[in-house]
C-alpha cells in the first residue's frame, strides 16, 4: 500500500459512491461475537482495516472468521474460543483500543483475558484507565506484567451501578459488554446515546441480552448466564457520510452517496443547509451538493449525540474556509483535534485558534489551557502543498483539501486513513479526482 498520493485539484467532485458500515459500530459488533456460544453474522460491513484488525485479533482467540468482501457479509464462529498471547494482540492490534473491549466477554467466556499497551489518534487523552475501573468494578482482577496486563475474574463478574462524569462511547460499550452476562443487575446513568450505542444494544438483545434504555441517558442491564450468536446488520457510517458531504461543498460538487440515512444524520444536515448547501434525500441514500453563490459563515459548537459530532468538525472547517465571512467552531469532546488546522493555513486558509470557549455550551476544556475553539474566515483560496496526515478524520479532511486546492499537493501517511474510509481511492476515482 502505497502511503503518499498526490492530488491535482481544482476540480469539482461529481458522481455516485456507496457507503457501507458504521466503522464504529462494526468493530464493537465483531467484539460482542464473543459473547455469544453460536456463530454470528454481520452484515453491510465495510472492507475497511479495523475490520481487519479486528479479524485478526478474534482469530487469535480461536474465532473461525470469514468475510465477504463483495457482499459485505462477516461470519464469526467463536465455538472453539481459547486465551491468546499479549505480545501477539500487541502485534495485531497495532494503535487499535479495541483489545480493551475484549476484556468483558473474554472474562465471562474463558475467565481471563489478557492486553497490551494500547495506542490510538493523537486527538486527545483517551487512557484506558476508566475501561480498567468499569472492569474492576465488576469484580475483575488485573495485574501488570511484563507484556501488558493480566485480567482474571476469580468469583465472576456481578452487576454494578455507574455513572459517567462524561457520556463516553468508549465506556458505555465496556459496560454493556461485560454487563450483559455478569451476575444480577447492572445500571449505568450518564451514558452515551449515540446511534452505533443504540445499534449495539439492539445485536445484544439478538443473542439474548435484557437490556432497557431510559430517557433520561439511563440503562438497566438484567445479566443472563448464557449468550448466542446474532444476524445484524449494520447501520451505514454517518461519518464518511459527512466527509463526502463535506467534499462536495469545498470543491463546488455534486455527490450522491448511497447508503447514508436521513435519521442518522439529522444534526449534521441542518448544518450542511444552514451553510448553504443542497441535498436530497431518496431510498436509495443522499445527494450531496453546492448549489453555487458563496457559502454561509456558521457558529458550531460539536457536542455527544445528539449534538454535532466532533467527527464531523474536522471536515465541515475545511468547507467553511470558502465560506464568506468569520465561521467560529467551539471543539467540546477531544481536546486537541484542532492540529489539522496547521495544514490548512500551510494551503492559505485563515483560522485562528484559541483558549476560551467561544460557545455557549458548558465545556471540560475551558479552564485547562487546551487551543479548542476556531475562528475560520473566508473565503480563501488554497492552493497545492505538502501535507503530513495527523489522524483518521483530520487525514481525509487534508484530502478535502487537497481536492479544493489549486495545483498538485502531495499528502503523506494516508495509510491511516484506510482505517476508516472503504475503498477512497477508488471512490475518488469514481467522483473524477485527479489522483495518483
Amino acid at each position: 500500500m502505497n502511503d503518499s498520493i498526490r492530488v491535482t485539484g481544482g476540480r469539482p467532485l461529481e458522481g455516485e459512491i456507496t457507503v457501507r458500515g458504521a466503522k464504529n459500530f462494526v468493530s464493537k459488533a465483531m467484539v460482542a461475537a464473543l459473547l455469544g456460544s453460536t456463530t454470528s453474522t454481520l452484515r453491510n460491513v465495510p472492507d475497511i482495516r479495523d475490520v481487519k484488525v479486528v479479524s485478526s485479533l478474534l482469530r487469535l482467540h480461536g474465532v473461525d472468521v470469514d468475510y465477504d468482501v463483495q457482499s459485505g457479509v462477516l461470519t464469526m464462529d467463536t465455538s472453539d474460543l481459547q486465551s491468546a498471547d499479549a505480545m501477539q494482540i500487541a502485534t495485531h492490534a497495532g494503535s487499535s483500543r479495541i483489545p480493551i473491549l475484549l476484556c468483558g466477554p473474554l472474562l465471562h467466556r474463558l475467565g481471563e483475558a489478557v492486553i497490551p499497551d494500547l495506542g490510538g489518534c493523537r486527538i486527545g487523552d483517551r487512557p484506558i484507565d476508566f475501561h480498567l475501573e468499569i472492569l474492576r468494578k465488576f469484580g475483575a482482577v488485573v495485574t501488570e506484567a511484563g507484556d501488558g496486563l493480566h485480567l482474571s475474574a476469580p468469583n465472576g463478574l456481578k452487576g454494578i451501578h455507574h455513572e459517567l462524569s462524561y457520556p463516553s462511547v468508549g465506556a458505555t460499550e465496556q459496560l454493556l459488554l461485560t454487563a450483559v452476562m455478569a451476575e444480577g443487575i447492572t445500571t449505568l446513568h450518564n451514558m452515551a446515546v449515540e446511534p452505533e450505542i443504540k445499534d449495539l444494544i439492539d445485536t445484544l438483545q439478538k443473542m439474548g441480552a435484557i437490556i432497557s434504555v431510559d430517557t433520561d441517558r439511563s440503562v438497566t442491564i438484567e445479566g443472563v448466564p448464557e449468550m448466542f450468536g446474532y444476524d445484524h446488520v449494520s447501520l451505514t457510517d454517518r461519518i464518511e457520510v459527512g466527509s463526502w458531504a463535506c467534499a462536495a461543498l469545498a470543491t463546488g460538487g455534486d455527490i450522491m452517496v448511497r447508503g447514508a440515512q436521513q435519521r442518522h444524520m439529522g444534526m449534521f444536515l441542518n448544518v450542511f443547509r444552514k451553510v448553504g448547501g443542497s441535498f436530497d434525500v431518496t431510498p436509495e441514500g443522499i445527494r450531496f451538493r453546492h448549489p453555487g453563490g458563496d457559502l454561509k459563515p456558521i457558529a458550531i459548537q460539536t457536542d455527544v449525540h445528539p449534538g454535532f459530532m466532533t467527527d464531523w468538525q474536522q471536515p465541515l472547517v475545511v468547507a467553511l474556509t470558502q465560506a464568506a465571512g468569520l465561521s467560529i467552531v467551539h471543539e467540546t469532546v477531544y481536546e486537541n483535534r484542532f492540529g489539522f488546522t496547521d495544514a490548512l493555513v500551510q494551503m492559505g486558509a485563515q483560522v485562528q485558534l484559541y483558549r476560551e470557549c467561544l460557545g455557549d455550551k458548558k465545556c471540560r476544556f475551558g479552564q485547562r489551557n487546551f487551543t479548542h475553539s476556531a475562528v475560520i474566515s473566508g473565503p480563501t483560496p488554497l492552493k497545492a502543498a505538502e501535507i503530513e496526515v495527523p489522524d483518521l478524520r483530520g487525514g481525509f479532511s487534508h484530502l478535502i483539501a487537497a481536492l479544493a486546492a489549486e495545483g498538485t499537493s502531495t499528502v503523506r501517511g494516508i495509510g491511516i486513513i484506510d482505517r476508516g474510509y472503504e475503498s477512497f481511492r477508488d471512490k475518488l476515482a469514481a467522483l473524477g479526482a485527479s489522483v495518483e
